[in-house]
């Protein structure tokens, strides 16, 4: 009895004691919720830009009696994506990796800027129609929000130096495609691709020649390449680096 006594005596001090600690712990709990305003606070800027980096972009060719008869151009928000080709008589797309320098980039940014794509409905076909040279189309798509625009031909400047900055990527990634299979496969071809490669320098028609040039220093220093392509190679780095 002594013992149960003793007991219940001690009892009211310690759910005092228990008392105090809930006490003390929903001290603790207000505090740490007087802290979550602050970082919910920082939680829209993380997800504005998520969204940003979710946009993809899109731009393809056909036309069907071309050498290079379709392309596709895909890529996201810091330039990165792939382009799929096909050649005439051929069956088998080919699907190359893409990296747009950061001028090519801010050049077809400001292009869709300036088009405010998403925000239009302008229908970018001229009054003229050239369908011999092939169809074009650019998309964007943002979260839900998603327009394609068609046309063979375009009098809308901002339209026009988006699919010449997209044609010139293409082209740069087919030439050094072409060029890796020349230099495994048939490497007397190269001679001849140093030559195109010059050519679409001359016409500016290479998205960012500076990316190229790893590629022909390479070249040059190889020797199972033809000694007039490695020749030709360092007088492409000539150019480019001037």
């Amino acid at each position: 009895m002594s013992k149960r006594k003793s007991l219940l005596q001690g009892l009211p001090a310690a759910l005092m004691v228990f008392s105090a600690a809930i006490s003390i712990c929903a001290q603790d709990q207000n505090g740490k919720h007087n802290t979550r305003p602050h970082q919910a606070a920082a939680t829209p800027a993380v997800v504005a830009e998520k969204k940003t980096e979710d946009v993809k972009y899109s731009y393809e060719f056909s036309q069907p009696k071309f050498v290079v008869k379709h392309i596709v151009l895909e890529h996201d928000a810091n330039g990165r994506g792939t382009v799929t080709f096909e050649r005439l008589n051929e069956d088998v797309p080919v699907v190359e990796p893409l990296a747009l320098s950061p001028a090519a980039l801010e050049r077809i940014r400001s292009a869709w800027q300036t088009l405010h794509f998403l925000d239009s409905q302008t229908d970018y076909q001229s009054d003229k129609q050239f369908p011999h040279l092939g169809t074009m189309k650019i998309a964007m798509q943002s979260g839900e929000r998603k327009r394609v625009a068609e046309f063979n031909w375009t009098n809308n400047s901002a339209a026009s130096t988006l699919v010449n900055e997209y044609r010139k990527a293409a082209d740069q990634v087919i030439l050094v495609f072409d060029i890796s299979i020349g230099r495994q496969n048939q490497p007397l071809n190269l001679p001849k691709l140093m030559e195109v490669m010059e050519s679409l320098l001359k016409r500016d028609a290479l998205s960012d020649a500076t990316q190229l040039l790893p590629l022909l220093q390479d070249l040059s220093g190889d020797e199972r390449v033809p000694l007039i392509a490695r020749n030709h190679a360092l007088r492409l780095i000539k150019k480019i680096q001037k």
